[in-house]
């Protein structure tokens, strides 16, 4: 059982333009870490231009007006970090590891683009940014054994007008027609203090770095407000199985089969993750047993859920056969798995085993400073709560067997599935 007593200390406030601040203090080792999140992704992107989000992403990291393109990575590499960025359907985050002492110029470095990224931004760096992700697209999506999935399945269990129903990478069409103009008005709209969050993990003072963010960070002005997302409501469950079949150039059957759960944070939540571990959390989970080791149809299985905040969120059963097994065996083993979870209940075993497994690697996650500070950052956009770390697993750990049971019958019906079915080309093809 891991130790209830330990405590992530943190401390948060906010400026005057609208920055939350987070600080989580932890002198274990010399390093330090920054996170910035922007609550902002692919749902704000306008008809026309998906794939912005992304973009931008890339695009932050070609210099601002005092510092050179690729210079921020060559700034915190010669000091001896790592850093990054990523994008997700509803946030944009940007993350430095360093060495203590180099803690100012990584807040620095992250002001400065924040605050005067627009005198750097050139239309050849748009054009360069842009093929950069255009062979992106190519290499992970376009080309890539099933990577069609990522735009597929959550088009699949999403209506046309939902802000997660389109690609999170985009269409090449709508990447081609992004201005330098556009650039300009989505940084103004969604790059500003008051949409973002500043979390700082690890070995720093307390009272030295309040005064470095007030430093770099207070003078940026606030934003002039940002449009609303388009309404994410959607009904408790897809209301009949949903389905589509994709033909690639693939050696092996793959099914993800989608079920809409209630989104994340919310109460109702938790079983739906709890019950993504029972089914496909390591290899002692339900779907390896089963699908792998026991019937060996399948090469490998595991669930998971995509943590969405707003509207309702995804869990994911996700299962890659072995070379020759068709495609509806693959799927009809699947789903008897899932059947019989309904109609057998969750053991105590299982409870206990699940959540030692998370528990595990929640409190491994947060031993690092980069993982504690992305955290924080996370439960501070998406909760206003960045202290919820400290009591997230007692969430899980109130959740009985029995209530396990229960939202397994209730979620995972034949009333609320999308199956995302690949199949090898040439297999179809003959079938055909």
């Amino acid at each position: 059982m891991v130790n209830d007593q330990v405590r992530i200390p943190v401390e948060t406030y906010r400026l005057p333009n609208g920055l939350r601040v987070v600080l989580s203090e932890d002198h274990a080792t010399p390093v330090v870490a920054v996170n910035l999140w922007y609550h902002v992704g692919s749902a704000n992107e306008r008809e026309g231009r998906t794939g912005f989000a992304h973009l931008f992403e890339h695009m932050l990291f070609q210099g601002s007006e005092n510092v050179g393109s690729n210079e921020h990575f060559e700034l915190v590499q010669r000091a001896g970090g790592t850093l990054n960025g990523s994008t997700w359907l509803d946030r944009t985050n940007y993350f430095e590891t360093m060495p203590s002492h180099q803690l100012e110029l990584a807040l620095w470095l992250e002001a400065d683009r924040m605050a005067r990224l627009l005198p750097a931004m050139t239309q050849e760096k748009l054009d360069t940014q842009r093929d950069v992700v255009m062979n992106e697209r190519r290499w992970s999506v376009d080309n890539q054994p099933y990577g069609t999935w990522w735009e597929k399945l959550p088009a699949l269990c999403h209506p046309p007008t939902h802000p997660f129903h389109h690609s999170l990478i985009g269409s090449m069409e709508d990447l081609a027609a992004a201005s330098l103009d556009d650039v300009a008005a989505f940084f103004r709209t969604y790059y500003t203090p008051d949409n973002a969050v500043l979390t700082v993990a690890g070995d720093f003072d307390p009272a030295a770095t309040r005064a470095m963010v007030e430093r770099h960070f207070a003078p940026i002005p606030r934003g002039t407000g940002r449009p609303p997302l388009a309404s994410t409501d959607l009904p408790p469950k897809f209301g009949s199985w949903l389905r589509e079949m994709v033909e690639d150039t693939v050696m092996a059957s793959r099914v993800l089969l989608a079920f809409r759960v209630p989104a994340y944070g919310t109460d109702a939540w938790y079983a739906a993750s709890l019950l993504g571990g029972i089914l496909g959390s390591r290899e002692g989970s339900r779907l390896p047993r089963a699908l792998v080791r026991e019937q060996a149809i399948a090469s490998s299985a595991g669930a998971y859920t995509f943590d969405l905040p707003k509207g309702a969120d995804l869990l994911i059963c996700d299962v890659t056969g072995r070379p020759g097994v068709e495609a509806t065996r693959l799927e009809s083993a699947l789903v008897a798995e899932i059947d019989r979870l309904m109609t057998h209940g969750v053991s105590e075993d299982e409870r206990a085993r699940s959540l030692a497994v998370l528990e595990t690697e929640w409190v491994t996650g947060l031993q690092s400073a980069a993982s504690r500070a992305d955290k924080l950052s996370q439960f501070a956009t998406y909760f206003d709560d960045p202290a919820r770390v400290n009591t997230e697993l007692d969430r899980y750990r109130s959740l009985s067997s029995e209530a396990l049971s229960s939202a397994a019958r209730e979620l995972l019906g034949a009333d609320n599935r999308a199956s995302l079915v690949y199949v090898p080309r040439a297999t179809a093809t003959e079938a055909a």
